[in-house]
This record gives structure tokens, sequence and C-alpha cells, in this order.
């Protein structure tokens, strides 16, 4: 089998003394890992690195198989965030999530373009933490666990929305949930509307929205915790007091 696809590399790690072997999410072929001949050389380092973008053509001799690949970088990829520390860590989180929640070889078009947009938004130091936590919600959705928070699970209000059952996944109004709001999670506006604006706390609280469905649902299941990458990008956040 032979194809050809837009790809960003999730990971790389050497194989043989030459070799190396990539992991990338395409955007027709889902999380698909290959041999990439030559990957321990110098020249191909800069775009074996986690989020950079390639044109991937890909051969096996069966589904079943290891595939080789090449790929043709274009785009600056991680490059130009050479002097960011903080939007090389959220770049490092988004790709570790993709890789360890998709399905190998399974086309999941929604989860590449949603990769693609926040690497497009790293650019905007004020708005990519939100961007962040918006990929990992479009990712649980893309799994099949998407969140509901289109009107209130317990009154059917769509106004005031504040609160996210961590049972259900769906929204709750300030209304609805304040007998038990002890128990719900918090929903930041700018999960409901990109026009909602970011509040002291909002990206923290999206973060531990989308970690809690990731966990419960996506490696959880698997016996996974979540990648460290994660971990480190929730510090780095802190550190830098963005959340």
């Amino acid at each position: 089998m032979e194809w050809s696809d837009p790809a960003f590399v999730l990971s790389a790690r050497l194989h043989g003394e030459t070799g190396a072997v990539v992991e990338l999410l395409t955007e027709e072929h889902g999380r698909t890992a290959a041999h990439v001949a030559g990957g321990a050389s110098r020249r191909m380092k800069s775009y074996l690195q986690p989020g950079a973008r390639v044109m991937a053509t890909y051969r096996a001799r069966t589904s079943e198989n290891l595939g080789s690949v090449r790929l043709e970088p274009f785009g600056e990829g991680p490059a130009a965030l050479f002097d960011d520390a903080l939007a090389l860590a959220g770049l490092s989180a988004a790709a570790a999530v993709a890789q360890g929640a998709l399905p190998e070889r399974e086309p999941h078009p929604g989860a590449y373009l949603a990769f693609e947009a926040f690497t497009s938004a790293l650019a905007v130091a004020e708005i990519w933490p939100a961007i962040y936590v918006r990929f990992e919600a479009g990712l649980l959705e893309e799994l099949g666990f998407g969140l509901d928070l289109s009107r209130c699970a317990a009154t059917g209000a769509v106004d005031d929305l504040i609160y996210v059952s961590p049972r259900t996944g769906r929204a709750v109004s300030r209304a609805g949930g304040a007998p038990f709001a002890d128990r719900l999670l918090r929903l930041p506006p700018f999960m409901l509307s990109s026009q909602g604006g970011l509040g002291e706390g909002d990206i923290a609280d999206g973060l531990a929205l989308t970690g809690y469905f990731l966990e419960q649902f996506i490696f959880g299941p698997l016996n996974r915790p979540p990648p460290p990458a994660r971990l480190w990008l929730l510090e780095k956040l802190a550190h830098a007091q963005r959340l």
C-alpha cells in the first residue's frame, strides 16, 4: 500500500544505527507509525520534532506491517518557536495527548484540523492556552466523548451556563447547579463562545475540565496516566502565571 498525506510529527525515536521510527498525525490516515531511513541524521533532526509539519509519502507491503515513510518538511514548524519555551511546551503537550489518545491507523480528520488550528495559534501568546483547551475538547468530540454545552442538563436553560456535570459531560446553569455546585466542574466562558473573553483562572478551569474527561474516558480505560508532557505544560503555565 502507498499514500501521500499532509501530517504533523507527534514523536520520533531512534531505530537502529541510522534510522528512526516516527509517529505522525495525518489528515486522511490518522495516527501512523513508520520507519524513516536516515532519521538519526542531523539534517533530519529539525523536522522530526513534535509539531513539525511535513508531507508524508508512506509505503508498506501490507496494512499490518510497519511501513516506511519519506518526509518533506514545509513551513517553519517548531523552529519558529525556538525562543518561546512555553509555546514549545504547549506544542509538545498537544502532540503527546494526540499520540496517546488517538487509535492507530484510524482516520480522524477532525483531530488533524484541531491540531492544525492550535499550531497556527501558537504565535499569539495571549490566546494559545485557550486554543489548547479547545484542542483537547475537540479531540474528545472526535473520539465520541464530546461535551454538550448547548443547554443546562437540569433546567434546559441556555444562559448562565457555568458548570459541567462530571457524570454526563453536559453543561449546568448557575441556578440548576446551585444545590450541588461543589460536585460540578467549572465551565469557563471562552469554551462557550470565542467572544467569551478570558478571566483569571479560566485556563486552569478549562484544563481541569478537559483533563478530567480525557482521564475518565480515554487514558483511564487504556490504563495509562496522562502524558507527562501535559503535566509539564500545566507546571510551566502555573510558573508563568498564565493559569
